[in-house]
């Protein structure tokens, strides 16, 4: 049932977009009205409206009505609501499990790797030129040269 709304829906969307395209817009005349003096309207006098402004307003009715029937449709008989308990990929971070106070490290898979032991002796820490360089200190600003004054 759904299917057959859908095909309808983007049927009526498709001639919608069409007749929209295919109709000459109010401002086209707006030269002529100016200079012409046909009409006391900017835009033109408009009569009667054509087939084309009568068939978009039927279909733009017609898209509005599927359209909230559609969701009507879905709301009552789409997919189950579960109350967000289906997250897909998050569904791993939504209950993370809980951490354990004693817990002790796993032991290692092979136990003839040694594991890694602090350095002998003290290592100093590296220095980077940067640090052991004498920096210069600053020297204030040149004083601008005094011009004579102009009277």
């Amino acid at each position: 049932m759904f299917v057959i709304f859908s095909v309808f829906y983007i049927l009526i969307a498709a001639a919608m977009i069409v007749l929209i395209l295919m109709q000459r817009g109010a401002g086209a005349d707006a030269g002529s009205g100016f200079g012409g003096g046909a009409s006391a309207t900017v835009f033109g006098a408009r009569g009667s409206s054509s087939f084309m402004t009568r068939a978009t307003a039927v279909l733009a009715a017609l898209f509005f009505l599927l359209s909230l029937g559609m969701g009507i449709y879905l709301s009552r008989h789409g997919a189950p609501q579960n109350g967000g308990a289906d997250l897909g990929v998050m569904s791993g971070l939504a209950n993370p499990p809980a951490a354990t106070q004693n817990a002790q490290p796993p032991a290692p898979a092979n136990a003839e790797v040694p594991q890694a032991t602090k350095p002998a002796g003290d290592v100093p820490a590296a220095t980077t030129p940067a640090q052991s360089a004498e920096v210069p200190a600053a020297t204030a600003p040149a004083k601008p040269a005094s011009t004579p004054e102009k009277k």
